[in-house]
């Protein structure tokens, strides 16, 4: 079987975190299994939809990497849900019904208030041809739901959940179009992966039920099913995933400094029994995406853990990679002695503002001064072309008995005006000798 795997996406809003971590398990799995992987882009709700948002769709899904091998949107496909649907019409699948949302919101408390499940009672599909003649002659309109065949259980194997079984008489008979001929997710999702010889539906265990719904579908309409596999949901360090961390998409994240391999190197292991790596080459994560290494738990998000992770990505990062990022005149050298204590490739620019100067130099006390003065003597005299750095403090370390703490704590001060940041040997020959006497002169002062 060829493995084609869909992230169906609504234009309605920018994607979020949830929504990139399944556009990633399913890029992740048609990579491993050599098949394609396609964007469909769900915009039937013509109210809602916004063409902004399909562009940024494209421009998030291309910040992750994730390329897709086709791309279809449901608004074009019109007349052909129109014409399954008219199919099952006929057929007897689907069937109207003319109760308002307050009618059956009192019908479902009704039910809920005697213990029994707030399931439709098919009231509708009660009603002779001369009652649904009155009503439509009245003025309502019908939406139109699925009929659940209840002589047999429900039964799929999920991919990660194991088997599934559902009782279709615990179920209401799904509304599949709207009372003003809109479409609703389940029939046309149905139809669309189809057509597209969909393999595997890689979705969110939120979507379980409507998996137990859609396979009749998919039966009704004589179609091949496909595969399905329900991961868990993403949840906070504290619990359940906060409102503000559910809402989290590309743009906040690049604006916040995060790396796209930081993000794709979480969120591609995040539910498995895999470690989350640094890794900046997707092989390793393409090799092992398997469902059987996917738990059941549901998958905590921590931006903390994230921003580590980032970190560890930058500084793996070369000068060539992040060269465009990088403040003019910051050459390889300079990202390889900077990088190490960066956790945004942003960050760069501070450092390189202290190698090129000016610094604060000032708060030595009446020991360290004198001491900067000799070390301002010694710079002006060793030899640059080699280690400036250890020629400087071994000649310091000779003439002042100073070692530690003491020798290298008021050099970097005076030499930064920081007291921690990169390896000095790697940080000193950036700023050169004239400005490392100038600025000891300085702290001398």
């Amino acid at each position: 079987m060829a493995i084609i795997t869909r992230f169906a996406p609504s234009p309605t809003g920018r994607l979020h975190v949830g929504n990139l971590r399944q556009a990633i398990h399913n890029w992740l799995f048609a990579r491993r299994h050599g098949g394609q992987f396609w964007l469909r882009i769900d915009d039937t709700d013509a109210a809602r939809s916004r063409e902004e948002y399909v562009d940024a769709i494209h421009a998030d899904l291309g910040w992750l990497g994730l390329a897709p091998d086709g791309v279809e949107r449901q608004s074009a496909r019109m007349a052909r849900y129109q014409s399954v649907f008219d199919q099952l019409v006929a057929s007897g699948h689907l069937y109207p019904c003319y109760e308002s949302a307050e009618e059956l919101d009192i019908r479902r408390k009704i039910l809920l208030s005697r213990s029994l499940p707030p399931v439709y009672e098919r009231t509708s599909l009660m009603l002779s041809a001369d009652e649904r003649a009155t009503k439509e002659a009245s003025g309502i309109s019908p939406h139109w739901r699925f009929k659940l065949n209840h002589d047999a259980p429900i039964i799929w194997d999920d991919a990660v959940r194991g088997e599934q079984k559902f009782d279709p008489g615990r179920l209401s008979d799904p509304v599949v179009r709207r009372a003003d001929g809109s479409w609703l997710y389940l029939l046309p999702s149905v139809i669309d992966d189809a057509d597209m010889h969909i393999s595997h539906v890689i979705r969110g265990e939120d979507h379980v039920s409507n998996t137990a719904s859609q396979l009749q579908m998919f039966a009704a309409i004589g179609a091949a099913t496909p595969s399905f596999a329900h991961t868990a949901l993403l949840t906070g360090a504290e619990g359940k995933l906060s409102k503000r961390l559910g809402a989290l998409g590309c743009d906040a994240f690049r604006e916040s400094g995060i790396e796209p391999e930081a993000l794709f190197a979480m969120l591609a292991r995040l539910g498995t029994a895999d470690p989350v790596e640094p890794l900046i080459d997707r092989a390793p994560l393409i090799a092992s995406f398997d469902f059987g290494r996917f738990g059941r738990a549901p998958a905590r998000f921590d931006m903390a853990e994230l921003e580590g992770l980032n970190a560890r990505i930058v500084h793996q990062f070369s000068h060539e990679h992040v060269a465009a990022r990088l403040p003019g005149g910051m050459d390889a050298a300079a990202w390889n002695a900077i990088r190490p204590n960066v956790a945004h490739v942003a960050e760069a620019a501070d450092w390189w503002a202290v190698v090129e100067g000016p610094i604060a130099g000032d708060g030595f006390d009446a020991d360290d001064k004198p001491f900067c003065a000799t070390a301002a003597q010694l710079a002006a005299q060793i030899d640059w072309n080699g280690d400036p750095w250890h020629a400087l403090t071994d000649g310091l370390k000779a003439t002042s008995g100073r070692k530690g703490r003491g020798l290298f704590l008021p050099l970097r001060r005076a030499l930064t005006g920081r007291d921690h940041g990169p390896d000095m040997a790697a940080l000193l020959p950036l700023i050169g000798q004239a400005r490392a006497v100038e600025r000891l002169h300085a702290a001398a002062r």
